[in-house]
């Protein structure tokens, strides 16, 4: 059974950091792409960051390019998103997705997480 744990999201101040993790179990091969999506209120789900196992290529959305770090353990089977610099308008549920693929030019998961809450207050 694939499972995908988020956890590290909570409350911060604008300008503030935080870190999600993901942990990811049952996948029965290697070469896939994991990342992050997130979902603010009233607003479609986004791709925010991805980042591959196999060679570390990593994608971001253009928007949240130099605040934001994805990298993976491979070991752990584990993922992380460093933010930085948060704004309130990062303010969503952040979701993991994997493997993540493209339709039509736009990414999406197979399977998710049941995500985590990140709040930037002003």
């Amino acid at each position: 059974e694939v499972q995908l744990v988020e956890s590290g999201g909570g409350l911060v101040q604008a300008g503030g950091s935080l870190r999600l993790s993901c942990t990811a179990s049952g996948f029965t091969f290697d070469g896939y792409r994991i990342g992050w999506f997130r979902q603010a209120p009233g607003k479609e789900r986004e791709g925010v960051s991805f980042i591959s196992r196999i060679d570390k290529s990593t994608y971001y959305a253009d928007s949240l390019k130099g605040r934001f770090t994805i990298s993976s353990d491979n070991a752990k089977n584990t993922v992380y998103l460093q933010m930085n610099s948060l704004k309130p308008e990062d303010t969503a549920v952040y979701y993991c997705a994997a493997p993540i693929l493209w339709y039509d030019g736009s990414p999406w998961g197979d399977y998710w997480g049941q995500g985590t809450q990140v709040t930037v207050s002003s």
